[in-house]
């Protein structure tokens, strides 16, 4: 029979109280330092006790410490009406004859010490003294204060850093302790994976991780292993914390959650113990999963930016945790999934198989996965019944499943502020101009001459755009000022794989289109193609250096894909190469900015037709180009040839 003790509930003493003892004890100290007799004194001002005085009606006067007056009436006195508010009683509840009475500050003691010598020589029977009263407890912790500063300072950090949980003075002691926070089957963890629109690659090995731990042996009996850990590796808000909550919510096993920088820690050693803290915790819950959330906090390259040369404070982190991961004594039932946008920069043990088996790529959503993803989030917003989440998909290219749920609540916030009843569709293109281009700023001051180059600009980039075959469509133009560009073209990019020689010179000289309509009308240049020039200059270096697009350089390239590789200050070609790479960056953004040029002149007409239109309309659509210029020509003898 096993003997059972019944757990003793121990009181903790609060925070709350220690500081209320300590408030207390120098309430206490104040008053037991000085004179009792203060507290029980009733409160008057100085025109009563003049009046007091007149009527003979105050037997003494005690000025205390030079500001405070304590004041004794005759016996007599204490029977009339005129004192019946007076205290009579001390605080013991007994008849207080004896006084004092009554209390006040006296303000100026020479010109106080001068009423009591005109009430004398007036006759007025009274006595009057002075007292000098030391609190000597009272100095004594004034004494002490700094130290008793210090020592609360210390507390407050130590509480800060120890993090919640626990009570009163136990947290400080709870530095080293894993500040993993633990999702289990009691856990109201509502995210699963119907939840997770999309991602069905990422969604299927993730699952595949849950049945691992539920049905262990269905994976063990040929003779395989459960793996040690997954990475998931994306862009920005793709939405790998989104899967490591619908693991939390549909496993059926302790699921620990954390980020990477909560093993990061000022003192030398917490975070190797932070470590071995969370996995004793996960082995005694065991089947159990542990996620780290941008583990790239710990899990850099280890010997890099080390600049002093000393003990490095995350290195020992992360030695631990790739003890912990494969090392002696590692407990097969725990199993570790971690995230990242920054694979690159993690340190190769990190990475091998033995401690994150599978890497998990999550990458942008496309068309089809896009729908899917809005699916999801409109479930809570009232939209209009005639609403195409086909054409929302389309209008979203690149965005990522963090960037949409943004656009639908962006879009219920504008149709509230419109007042409207329901999100329609416009309400959402407003959204992602929001998103893309920034808010609007109609009241920006522009002159004439301003606004009209920006239109030849704009005007320009619809132009070339128009007659490329490989540019991106156009959707809209805009001189509204939106965030930092005073105006704007917006496309509709084709989403492709891969990207030939054709389509980047296509979209850099689209890109030259409107400093080249610049050019082409006021015969001069302005700043505002600053965003289009680096975007062509990062282009053409791409093709250089990246891509071995040029003929010049061959088939090279500069590019380290593994993130190893640290020139720091120098390069990884000779000085003659780099003189040839800047030579062909020039060359190729010149070609395509005199195509542009040459473009424009061939329509100069319907260009200036359009740069007046959209002064005048301000925002002009794709239709509106269709009639000033028909439809998109890409017959051979319409485009201008390549140089």
């Amino acid at each position: 029979m096993k003997n059972t003790k019944q757990p003793t509930n121990k009181p903790k003493l609060s925070s709350y109280w220690i500081y209320a003892l300590v408030i207390l004890f120098f309430a206490s100290t104040y008053f037991i330092g000085g004179d009792s007799s203060t507290s029980v004194s009733k409160n008057i001002n100085i025109s009563s006790f003049e009046r007091f005085l007149n009527k003979g009606e105050i037997k003494e006067v005690t000025v205390i410490n030079k500001n405070l007056a304590q004041v004794t009436l005759q016996r007599d006195a204490l029977n009339s009406p005129d004192h019946k508010n007076a205290n009579s009683v001390n605080f013991l509840g007994q008849k207080n004859i004896n006084g004092p009475h009554y209390v006040f500050e006296i303000g100026n003691l020479e010109l106080f010490q001068n009423k009591l010598e005109l009430a004398e020589e007036k006759g007025i029977q009274f006595s009057y003294n002075f007292k000098t009263i030391e609190n000597k407890w009272f100095d004594v912790l004034i004494g002490f204060l700094p130290l008793l500063i210090l020592v609360g300072l210390w507390i407050f950090f130590m509480r800060r850093m120890s993090g919640a949980g626990g009570g009163g003075g136990s947290q400080i002691f709870s530095i080293g302790k894993s500040k993993a926070k633990l999702f289990d089957q009691k856990s109201d963890v509502k995210v699963t994976f119907k939840d997770v629109a999309g991602l069905e690659g990422a969604k299927e090995e993730v699952q595949e991780i849950v049945d691992f731990l539920k049905n262990p042996t269905k994976y063990t009996k040929l003779g395989g292993k459960i793996p040690k850990g997954a990475l998931l590796v994306g862009l920005p808000g793709t939405g790998k914390t989104l899967l490591a909550k619908a693991v939390a919510g549909e496993a059926k096993v302790p699921f620990f959650s954390l980020s990477g920088s909560d093993f990061v820690e000022m003192f030398v050693g917490v975070g190797a113990s932070r470590v071995r803290d969370l996995f004793k915790q996960a082995k005694e819950k065991s089947p159990a999963i542990i996620f780290i959330d941008e583990i790239d906090a710990i899990g850099r390259a280890r010997g890099k930016s080390n600049m002093t040369g000393g003990n490095d404070e995350r290195e020992n982190t992360l030695n631990q945790l790739l003890t912990e991961m494969d090392g002696f004594g590692t407990n097969t039932n725990v199993i570790v999934i971690a995230a990242t946008n920054r694979a690159d920069v993690l340190d190769k043990a990190l990475m091998r198989a033995g401690r994150f088996d599978r890497q998990i790529y999550v990458d942008l959503p496309d068309v089809r996965e896009r729908k899917e993803i809005f699916a999801v989030h409109l479930k809570p917003i009232k939209t209009a019944k005639n609403l195409d989440t086909d054409f929302l998909s389309k209008q979203t290219p690149g965005f990522s499943g963090a960037d949409i749920a943004n656009v639908c609540n962006e879009a219920a916030l504008i149709a509230a502020r419109k007042s409207k009843k329901s999100v329609n569709k416009q309400d959402f293109l407003d959204a992602v101009d929001r998103i893309v281009g920034g808010l609007e700023k109609k009241n920006k001051i522009i002159t004439e001459n301003e606004k009209k180059t920006i239109a030849f600009h704009e005007a320009g980039h619809a132009t070339v755009s128009w007659f490329l075959e490989h540019a991106a469509p156009l959707v809209k133009v805009t001189i509204v000022p939106r965030g930092q560009s005073l105006g704007a073209a917006w496309y509709l990019p084709e989403e492709r794989q891969i990207v030939k020689p054709e389509q980047i010179l296509d979209e850099m000289c689209a890109a030259l289109g409107g400093r080249a309509a610049e050019k082409v009308m006021f015969n001069n240049i302005s700043t505002g193609a600053l965003s289009d020039l680096e975007k062509v200059t990062k282009q053409a270096r791409s093709m250089v250096t990246v891509y071995g697009l040029n003929d010049k350089i061959g088939n090279l390239t500069y590019y380290d894909s593994s993130g190893q590789n640290d020139y720091g200050f120098t390069k990884p070609y000779s000085d003659v190469t780099a003189q040839v790479i800047d030579k062909e960056i020039s060359n190729i953004i010149e070609t395509q900015y005199q195509r542009a040029i040459k473009l424009l002149k061939k329509h100069k007409t319907k260009l200036i037709e359009l740069a007046d239109f959209l002064l005048e309309k301000e925002v002009i659509f794709k239709e509106d180009l269709i009639r000033i210029y028909g439809e998109r020509p890409f017959d051979p003898k319409d485009l201008v040839k390549k140089k």
